[in-house]
C-alpha cells in the first residue's frame, strides 16, 4: 500500500543581519520556532541567508568590492561547525526539517567561499551540503563552483526532498538529476536581485522556474526568497549613493509554494517579510504524472542519457592517507551505504 504524507511547508522571505553571523543565526532559529508553531514539518530558508548576498559584486568594480569580499570571508562559516550546530538544535527541538543557505568557507581555503544548501533532519541529524555547481553572472566574483557529489534527493519523512540554489533552477540537466531520483518536494532558494537589467522582473522570473519544475516533474517547490534591508541598501549606498533607488526596486523578492500542477498554492509574499504557508500532499503527485511521468513512462532513455559525475573534486590527492580532507567529504557515502534511486544516508548528529 503507498502511503504518501501530507505535512505543512514554510518558506521564509527575510533579511539576513548582514555579514553578522551570529545575529543572522539567531533569527533563523527564531523563524524555525515561529514556523514550527504554526504547525510546519519544513522550514526553508533563503539563499545564502547566512549571513548575507555579495550585492557588491553588482555595483562596484573587484578593486572597490574587495573589502566586501573580506568581510564575507570572514562572516562565511564551516561546516560541520558551531553555527550548524545551533541551527541543527533548533530543528531537533522543534522536530521540523530545515533547509538553509549559507556562505561556507573551505576549512583548507581562506578565500574559497561556496554558495551552500544544507539539509538538516527533525532529528538535528545532517543530511546534506549542496554546494551550487555554477554562481551566476556577477557572483564569479566571490563562490567557487560545487561539485556534482551533493546532487542528491534525501529519502526523509516528509518525502524525497532536494534543493538547488537561484539559478540552478534553471538548469534542466541538474533538476532532472534530482527528479530522477525520485524528488517529490523541491526546495529553490533565492536572493532578491534588484540590480539585474532593468527590463527584468525578478519575482516573476523566479515564480517561472518554480511553476516549471513542478510542472514538469509533479511536484511541490518551495520557494524562499531573501529580501533586502535598509541595513544593506545603506552599506552598499555609503560609497556609492546613486543605488539606493537600485537597490529598492519592487518586484524583487517572490516567495511561495507550489503545487504539481505548477500553480501557487495560495497567496506568494513578494518584496515584504514573512512566512509563506501551504498544506503538502504529495498524492497529488500521482494523477498527473499518468499524462507526463519524465523519470519514467513519458520518457525515450534509449534515445536520452544523461551521466552525472558525482565523484567529490579535491584540490589534491595525499598518496599516504587514501580519506578526503575532512571539509570536503562529511557527507559522502560508501557505495554500500546507498539507498535505491542513489539517496544518501544521514550523517548522523554533529
Amino acid at each position: 500500500m503507498l502511503n504518501l504524507p501530507r505535512f505543512k511547508a514554510a518558506a521564509v522571505q527575510a533579511a539576513p543581519v548582514f555579514l553578522d553571523t551570529d545575529a543572522t543565526v539567531d533569527k533563523v532559529c527564531a523563524l524555525i520556532e515561529e514556523a514550527a508553531g504554526n504547525g510546519a514539518s519544513l522550514v526553508a530558508f533563503p539563499e545564502v541567508f547566512v549571513a548575507g548576498y555579495p550585492y557588491w559584486n553588482w555595483i562596484m568594480t573587484p578593486i572597490e568590492g574587495s573589502p566586501w569580499f573580506e568581510k564575507l570571508c570572514r562572516s562565511a562559516i564551516e561546516i560541520p561547525g558551531p553555527e550548524i550546530r545551533r541551527i541543527a538544535a533548533a530543528a531537533q527541538a522543534c522536530k521540523v526539517h530545515v533547509v538553509v543557505g549559507v556562505n561556507e568557507r573551505a576549512a583548507h581555503g581562506l578565500g574559497t567561499i561556496y554558495n551552500t544548501l544544507v539539509t538538516i533532519g527533525p532529528d538535528g541529524k545532517l543530511l546534506g551540503r549542496h554546494r551550487k555547481l555554477v554562481p551566476t553572472w556577477a557572483e564569479k566574483l566571490t563562490w567557487a563552483n560545487g561539485d556534482g557529489s551533493s546532487l542528491r534527493v534525501h529519502d526523509t519523512a516528509i518525502g524525497r526532498l532536494g534543493a538547488l540554489a537561484c539559478g540552478e533552477n534553471t538548469n534542466t540537466l541538474a533538476r532532472f538529476a534530482l527528479l530522477a531520483q525520485g524528488e517529490l518536494v523541491h526546495v529553490a532558494s533565492y536572493i532578491s536581485l534588484p540590480v539585474a537589467p532593468a527590463d527584468y522582473d525578478m519575482a516573476e522570473a523566479i515564480r517561472v522556474r518554480a511553476a516549471a519544475h513542478s510542472f514538469e516533474g509533479k511536484v511541490y517547490t518551495v520557494v524562499s526568497c531573501s529580501t533586502i534591508s535598509e541595513e544593506i541598501v545603506e552599506a552598499m549606498a555609503a560609497s556609492h549613493p546613486h543605488t539606493r533607488d537600485l537597490l529598492r526596486r519592487s518586484n524583487s523578492a517572490f516567495s511561495a509554494i507550489l503545487g504539481p500542477d505548477g500553480r501557487v498554492i495560495g497567496d506568494p509574499l513578494i518584496d515584504r517579510e514573512g512566512i509563506v504557508y501551504a498544506d503538502v500532499d504529495l498524492s497529488r503527485c500521482i494523477q498527473p504524472r499518468q499524462m507526463h511521468d519524465i523519470i519514467g513512462h513519458y520518457n525515450r532513455f534509449d534515445v536520452f542519457d544523461l551521466r552525472v559525475n558525482r565523484r567529490t573534486q579535491q584540490p589534491a590527492q595525499f598518496l599516504d592517507d587514501p580519506d578526503p580532507l575532512p571539509d570536503e567529504s562529511f557527507d559522502a557515502v560508501p557505495p554500500s551505504a546507498s539507498m535505491p534511486g542513489g539517496g544518501e544516508l544521514s550523517s548522523g548528529k554533529f
